[in-house]
Order: structure tokens, then C-alpha cells, then sequence
């Protein structure tokens, strides 16, 4: 095993930003249990914003980013994991404040690692990702308060990014019948390949006017966009139905009122797939490999990249470019 390796560093000194390719020893990496080689990693929100000086991501510098990795363990003083094992490893302070997964290897604690589950591959654990995993923690939380596939139809909304798309996928193959939203007129085809029912625009969903109580439209829905757009989805979910919510792309804050809970009885479900407890982390990467598996996962990549490409790719998500996953293959 080699003692030099190369990862992808951020590091700012004196108000100097710098990110690149640079010679990491062993020495360097933090704390953990496991150490692993890394094989493929991913493109997440998270990982774009730490790419740039001002993301508010990164808590010390200099820096590996990555919030997800998977690889093949190469030692461990925790007897759970022996050399050779297939793992992955994502969210907690992976990327945030430990080193991630840009990196041909990492040192992970143990309590972060999930053995990789019979029916993936390392390439399609990380081609699901953090993206993926939330997708299908959505969907658990929606079926637990009462969601199947007679209930109506389901929106997905920002439904060509990461979360967007595994969500559409998952949704379809389990028989639900869905409305897919996006901004991208040009991407119609790829949702409806990733089985939605249709596909719909913004103003669709949010013409730029928030009613307190707007048509019943939908079952549920999945939200990784927030802001102003939640509210309006809120609005027009049947009596009953929930919302998943999972991201911010469209602002922290909601204006919405109290009517949709109190004269819909309408459930806003937080899906928090950073803490999630490890049981239940287990329990979703057990069923993504098996019920919630989608059929076309390889349509999901948009592309697959090298350690030396990041720097190119990273700011397509911020701009709002990105369809589907981006992998990195380490």
C-alpha cells in the first residue's frame, strides 16, 4: 500500500482560495476506525458549495471534500470490518469537517460505515449516493404516514437533480403514479424514461402567487427545492396527503399559513439524511439494493469523471446545471 496518494484539496489562506490536486501521506488523514480505498465517490450539493471560498460548508482548511464514498477496507481496529470488505460511507461530517471522499483514501469511524449490501456494486452505491438515499428515505416517510399508490398521483419537484430524479425513479417502480416538475424543458425525455407519468413545469406548481389553500392536486410530494415553492405545494396536497421535504435550492424560508394543517390535516415531513440514525440508515441501503432499486439506474449518471475533473464539474451544480448523478471514479 502506497504512503503517498493524491486527493482534491480546498484550502484558503489569507483570504487566497485554492482548490486542486495535491500528494496526501497517510499521516495526514483524521481520526477513525477504518481506513478504506476509495473507488468512486460523488457530486452533491454540499460538495459544490465546498469547492468555492464562500460556501459555508467547510469548517477547517486545507481540505478533502466529498460527502460520500465507497471503497474496499483496507484495515480496521473495529472488528466489524476486516480488510477487504466493501463498505460505503456517507453524510455525518464526511466532507463537512472530516476529510471525504475526493481522495484515494480515507480514514472513516466505524459508527459511519455501512457494509455494502448484496445486490449493489460500489459504482451503483455511489451512483445512488447521499442523492439517493434521501430520495428513498422520502419515499419510507411518505408510505409511513399512509401513502400507496391509490391514494393519487405524487410530486416530485426539482425533479432532474439528484434527489428529483431518484425520487421519480423509485416512486414508478413501486406503481405510483408521477408528477414530475422541472424548470428544464428540455429534459421531458429523461424524466419519462425514468418513469414519470408526466411532466410538468414550475408555474405548474408555483405561478408566483402563494394561496392559502390552492386545487387538491396531489397525494404527496417530494420537495428538495423549499422556499416559496414548498408553500405553494403545501397549498394544493389533498386532505391528508404529506410532503417530504429535503432541500433549500429555493430558500430557507416558507410563507406559508396554518391552513393546510388544520383544514387538510396535511403532514411537512423533514427528511434529515446527515444524522439519520444507523439502523435506519441500514435499513434504506438494504432496500435501494433490493425494492427500491431502480430499474434504470445507469440512466441516472449524467457522467463519470476522475479526481482531475472536479474543479471543471463542481460549479454546474451551483449554476444549475446538473442532471441526474455525477460520479467520480477515484
Amino acid at each position: 500500500m502506497s504512503q503517498v496518494f493524491q486527493a482534491f484539496i480546498v484550502d484558503k489562506r489569507n483570504q487566497q482560495f485554492e482548490a486542486g490536486i495535491q500528494e496526501l501521506s497517510l499521516n495526514d488523514l483524521p481520526e477513525g476506525e477504518v481506513l478504506i480505498r476509495v473507488q468512486y465517490s460523488g457530486i452533491n450539493y454540499k460538495d459544490s458549495l465546498a469547492s468555492i471560498p464562500d460556501g459555508n460548508i467547510v469548517k477547517a482548511y486545507p481540505f478533502v471534500p466529498g460527502i460520500d464514498l465507497a471503497g474496499v477496507v483496507v484495515s480496521s481496529t473495529e472488528p466489524a470490518f476486516r480488510e477487504g470488505d466493501e463498505v460505503i460511507a456517507t453524510s455525518y461530517e464526511i466532507g463537512v469537517s472530516h476529510f471525504g471522499g475526493y481522495s484515494e483514501y480515507a480514514r472513516i469511524p466505524a459508527k459511519w460505515v455501512v457494509p455494502l449490501p448484496t445486490g449493489l456494486t460500489l459504482k451503483e452505491a455511489m451512483t445512488i449516493g447521499t442523492a439517493g438515499f434521501t430520495a428513498a428515505l422520502s419515499v419510507r416517510r411518505l408510505e409511513e404516514n399512509g401513502l400507496k399508490p391509490d391514494k393519487g398521483k405524487v410530486l416530485v419537484t426539482g425533479a432532474t437533480g439528484g434527489v428529483g430524479s431518484f425520487a421519480v425513479s423509485i416512486l414508478a417502480k413501486l406503481g405510483y403514479q408521477v408528477e414530475a416538475s422541472t424548470g428544464k424543458n428540455t429534459q421531458q425525455r429523461y424524466l419519462l424514461d425514468l418513469g414519470a407519468s408526466a411532466v410538468i413545469s414550475r408555474e405548474e406548481v408555483y405561478d408566483g402567487k402563494i394561496r392559502a389553500l390552492g386545487k387538491q392536486k396531489w397525494a404527496a410530494a417530494i420537495d428538495p427545492v423549499g422556499g416559496e415553492f414548498l408553500a405553494s405545494v403545501l397549498s394544493q396536497v389533498q386532505y391528508g396527503g404529506s410532503v417530504a421535504v429535503s432541500g433549500l435550492t429555493g430558500g430557507p424560508k416558507v410563507p406559508t399559513t396554518v391552513f393546510p394543517f388544520i383544514l387538510r390535516g396535511v403532514n411537512l415531513l423533514g427528511i434529515d439524511s446527515v444524522y439519520c440514525p444507523m439502523e435506519t440508515r441500514v435499513n434504506i441501503w438494504n432496500r435501494l439494493a433490493s425494492d427500491y432499486k431502480p430499474a434504470n439506474l445507469e440512466a441516472l449518471i449524467q457522467q463519470e469523471i476522475t479526481l482531475e475533473q472536479l474543479p471543471t464539474i463542481l460549479p454546474t451544480l451551483l449554476k444549475g446545471e446538473a442532471v441526474g448523478r455525477t460520479i467520480v471514479r477515484i
